[in-house]
């Protein structure tokens, strides 16, 4: 009888160990979208991008992928919850749990497509370039531009950075956390030129006409943005 009982036990134990791991495994393969209507709020990392995510005059957050972030929310009927974040730390961020998605001008790399689960794009805007008039007289671009004397500012982490590494391998990068110092490296004679995307290269040449120039012509492919999540997004069934 002890026997039989103590066999019972291991079993019931067991029993118990199965339903624990088959509801773990369930949590963990719990979508994006499901945890948010669960907890009934979408924390949205983003990071400023001067025209689509930028703060006003009373330090709300205003521009296109604000606008969209907060329509998603409101299509899945939860609360939003913005979580400005460095770019070059943005991908890091999710992974630690710190929001439930990017919605941040973000496009997909191969290395970034190994950490995370990416929609179809929403929005696409091509990479140009602003020069500083004085140093880069006499200089054509592109084929003048990469040499180890040429200095380009970019945005540490973005597809403008990734870019200028491919199409300029013997130029010097300087990297910044955000577009505005870049611009200023430029106008402050300090490199050459910046790349970044549209349309900031053309605004901030109205802005500083006698100081920089716009190249039209784009230096390379646009770059498409999609939303990122950890695991499953939820998103998947609205690829096409």
């Amino acid at each position: 009888m002890k026997q039989l009982q103590k066999t019972f036990l291991v079993c019931c134990a067991a029993l118990c160990l199965s339903l624990v791991a088959v509801a773990s495994q369930a949590a963990n393969n719990e979508s994006m979208i499901d945890k948010v209507v669960k907890n009934g709020v979408m924390r949205v990392g983003f990071s400023s991008f001067v025209p689509w995510a930028m703060q006003d005059k009373n330090g709300e957050y205003i521009g296109f992928e604000v606008d969209v972030a907060k329509r998603l929310a409101k299509d899945l009927g939860v609360d939003i919850e913005l979580v400005p974040t460095r770019f070059s730390g943005i991908v890091p961020a999710l992974l630690a749990n710190k929001f439930d998605i990017i919605i941040g001008s973000l496009s997909v790399t191969p290395e970034r497509n190994l950490k995370g689960n990416f929609t179809i794009p929403y929005d696409y805007a091509t990479i140009e370039a602003v020069a500083s008039k004085e140093k880069t007289k006499g200089l054509k671009f592109p084929d003048d531009y990469n040499k180890s004397d040429i200095i380009i500012a970019v945005r540490s982490g973005g597809t403008p950075a990734i870019l200028a590494r491919k199409m300029f391998p013997n130029a010097t990068l300087r990297l910044f956390d955000d577009e505005a110092p870049a611009v200023q490296d430029v106008i402050a004679g300090r490199s050459h030129i910046m790349l970044s995307s549209a349309p900031l290269p053309a605004f901030e040449t109205l802005k500083n006409p006698d100081v920089l120039y716009h190249h039209k012509g784009s230096p390379g492919k646009a770059a498409r943005w999609f939303f990122g999540a950890q695991g499953r997004s939820g998103f998947t069934q609205c690829a096409g």
